[in-house]
């Protein structure tokens, strides 16, 4: 398997080999690599929506941004130096400014923003089901600039945006403020940019290092948005409830720390709009963690475009093979 045009393809001793063979050699199979990383970013980044949820009742939006990457930056970087030793974070200048400008694509503008909207009111079922269009903007960006997207492939995405329709017209009736929805689209353009980015740039070879920098800048980026909005010094660490620490503490480890490091490896180990089909899978799990814990409503819409996001991602999936 070859990496993408300026890509760092990771070395055997950092990452496992994504596609192995069976006993027919034209039928690749997805490794069991593979589809733990996937079933990370698919899970835990489904969970995180109700995790800023918590946080942002008591923590001003970009700083939460902000701690949450920092400190998950600084945690990987240790367990890396630890594990293979400091040399293992030594990037050229390319690279370094390749991870500076995809962290701040997908952290600052694309969770940053969805930070912010959670908090103006944008419920976090509903902040997922509109991340689901990052897949779309991805397929779009790739033939734009002359790659091949098959039919299965677009129709998987096509199926996906009409599950999207089904789930989010009951939410669209006018409870949420048009401000917060844009945010949240402006956050699925970001985000895609990014994404689509990373594959084309000379990130570090090692996908967990590219994920130290990129989440050390996007984290740092979102610090003068924060002094700007004011949020220094509304802080008040003294009225920040325990279920906002716990909630921060999650997003750290879980949401950053292990699944954002195996959304890095994936982006340069695995077909794009495979990668992208988590955006799919997300808003289910949102959609049920809201309902469970913060009584977002459950009705039939939503049963049945989950079903048929579901069924998105099997096309996209099944066409990547």
């Amino acid at each position: 398997m070859t990496a993408a045009p300026g890509q760092s393809r990771p070395s055997d001793s950092t990452a496992p080999q994504l596609l192995a063979h069976d006993s027919d050699p034209a039928r690749p199979r997805i490794s069991g690599a593979a589809w733990a990383a996937l079933a990370v970013v698919y899970v835990v980044w489904g969970s995180t929506y109700l995790a800023i949820r918590i946080t942002v009742e008591t923590v001003p939006p970009f700083l939460s941004a902000s701690a949450r990457f920092v400190v998950a930056a600084l945690l990987l970087a240790l367990l890396l130096a630890w594990r293979q030793g400091p040399a293992v974070l030594r990037v050229n200048a390319p690279q370094l400014g390749s991870a500076a400008l995809v962290g701040v694509m997908l952290l600052l503008g694309g969770n940053g923003l969805v930070v912010l909207a959670e908090q103006s009111g944008v419920p976090s079922g509903l902040a997922a089901l509109l991340v689901a269009a990052v897949p779309l903007w991805v397929v779009l960006l790739r033939r734009a600039t002359g790659g091949h997207t098959s039919g299965a492939t677009v129709a998987g995405v096509l199926v996906g945006l009409l599950g999207l329709v089904v789930l989010t017209v009951p939410g669209l009736s006018g409870e949420v403020g048009l401000s917060g929805l844009l945010m949240v689209i402006g956050a699925t353009l970001s985000w895609s940019s990014g994404s689509f980015l990373a594959s084309r740039l000379p990130l570090p070879g090692n996908p967990f290092t590219a994920s130290v920098y990129e989440m050390l800048a996007g984290g740092l980026a979102c610090l003068p948005v924060a002094a700007a909005k004011g949020e220094l010094h509304r802080l008040d660490l003294s009225a920040v409830s325990t279920g906002s620490w716990l909630a921060l503490g999650y997003l750290v480890v879980f949401g950053s720390l292990v699944a954002f490091s195996a959304y890095a490896w994936l982006l340069q180990s695995a077909p794009l709009p495979l990668v992208a089909t988590y955006a799919y899978v997300n808003p289910v799990v949102a959609v049920f963690l809201g309902w469970l814990i913060l009584s977002e409503p459950l009705s039939l819409p939503i049963v049945l475009g989950g079903a048929i996001v579901v069924g998105g991602v099997f096309l996209v999936v099944r066409s990547e093979r």
